[in-house]
């Protein structure tokens, strides 16, 4: 691994690529810290506090904390990736965006210039939302996190976070483009992994003070490690379908005649059940806390507690359902079976064309659910932690599935330049097979 790493500085490109990738990132970090005009910053750091474990909290996560500070990167990537869903969704509705998908680079390249236009209409609609929840938004003391409301600090706001949401977007591109790729994701995983060292803190205080026993700790390493390896195993885990090619002879050529595969994820449809499934869930508990003093709110607020039993058995049917419902968006079987009729590929003891399909759809069907069914439990796994080890942190869901993703999304990036200038990958180790 150590070999690994120092192979990436003796590659010129590789290096620039690494570089540019980190400057990037601070850049974004240190943007989450410039506050927004008209906003205490401190005051509404204090009342955020009352927010935690709501959608706000949820959002606030995704953004690297600077939602909680009221920061220009408030809204941070989340518009682009509500944009792009959408437009994902639209493609399997609308018959426009389903051509413009199968246009190739063209079509592509209008569809990420609709997810931008996209991005600054939700931009402009969420900061306007921000503006008035801010306005609203008070201490314990009832002191408002904004001295000088009105139409002036809406504008101003509008226009302050939608500019940093376009700032953010056009740095994941710049990440693409330049740097190791995977900009946007990267964006996101830069914002999750920021608050470890804050965690880490919370934790020695807690073992200090006696608020967690040593005994705990050592039990919750060791579920953490062996909760991460699951995540690592199911985030690779695929079922491999064989496909043979029958040979074609045009002119004096001989064309297809290999075999190769159809890779079926365990996981398909990747973090985005929990993600809706979160919105869908938190939904009443954000609301009630809108209605402090209310009876009916604090019962809602208790029932959909995370330490409940209803909340949990609920959240993990929901992401089943939205587990099965995303995939059958992003995957389609009888446009893959088509395809592979078109070009004369088969499986093996199948027919092609619709009982292709139907063989593919079953076995997707089969392996999404064990995928389903491990998402639902790292999504309880937190309060399941908090509840039994008193862990002053949030271990598994989102963040842990995002992280883990986009890590090895990263990792397999640059094991492919390595492999490429005759370098060992990270997964293989060890000393260099060649020279350049």
């Amino acid at each position: 691994m150590i070999q690994s790493i120092q192979s990436i500085f003796k590659i010129p490109e590789l290096r620039r690529k690494v570089l540019f990738t980190l400057l990037m990132l601070v850049i974004y970090r240190v943007g989450g810290h410039v506050p927004t005009p008209g906003v205490d910053g401190q005051a509404m750091a204090q009342a955020f506090s009352q927010a935690r474990g709501t959608l706000l909290g949820l959002y606030d996560m995704f953004v690297g904390g600077s939602f909680a500070k009221a920061s220009v990167f408030a809204l941070g990537i989340m518009p682009y990736i509500s944009a792009s869903i959408i437009l994902q969704l639209l493609t399997a509705v609308i018959p426009y965006f389903e051509k413009l998908q199968k246009e190739g680079a063209e079509g592509r390249k209008k569809i990420t210039q609709y997810t931008r236009y996209g991005t600054v209409f939700l931009s402009v609609i969420q900061a306007y939302g921000i503006s008035i929840f801010l306005e609203n938004f008070a201490m314990g003391g009832g002191a408002s996190v904004v001295p000088n409301p009105g139409l002036g600090f809406r504008l101003l706001t509008v226009l302050t976070l939608t500019s940093g949401t376009i700032f953010v977007m056009w740095l994941g591109e710049r990440i693409s483009e330049r740097g190791i790729g995977n900009g946007i994701s990267l964006i996101i995983f830069i914002g999750i992994v920021a608050q470890n060292p804050n965690d880490l803190l919370q934790s020695i205080r807690a073992l200090q003070t006696g608020a967690m026993r040593y005994s705990h700790a050592g039990m919750l390493i060791i579920i953490m490690l062996l909760v991460t390896a699951s995540v690592i195993a199911i985030t690779q885990g695929q079922r491999r379908i064989p496909v043979q090619y029958a040979k074609r002879i045009i002119g004096r050529k001989v064309y297809g005649g290999q075999s190769t595969h159809i890779p079926l994820r365990v996981n398909t449809a990747g973090v985005i059940p929990i993600i809706f499934a979160q919105s869908v869930i938190m939904f009443p508990g954000t609301i009630a806390t809108f209605f402090q003093g209310s009876d009916v709110a604090q019962r809602v607020s208790e029932m959909f507690s995370p330490t409940s039993i209803l909340y949990n058995i609920v959240y993990g049917l929901i992401i089943i359902f939205f587990t099965y419902f995303y995939t059958a968006i992003i995957f389609n079987p009888v446009d893959l079976a088509d395809n592979m009729k078109k070009y004369g590929g088969f499986v093996p003891g199948i027919r092609p064309g619709q009982k292709t399909a139907e063989y593919i759809d079953r076995i997707l069907t089969r392996i999404t659910l064990p995928g389903a069914i491990f998402l639902a439990l790292i999504a309880i796994l937190p309060s399941m932690l908090i509840e039994q080890f008193k862990a002053p942190f949030y271990f598994g869901g989102t963040g842990l599935l995002i992280i883990v993703g986009v890590a090895l999304d990263t990792l397999q990036q640059i094991e492919s330049h390595l492999l490429v200038r005759h370098y060992d990958g990270f997964m293989k180790g060890g000393k260099m097979r060649g020279r350049r």
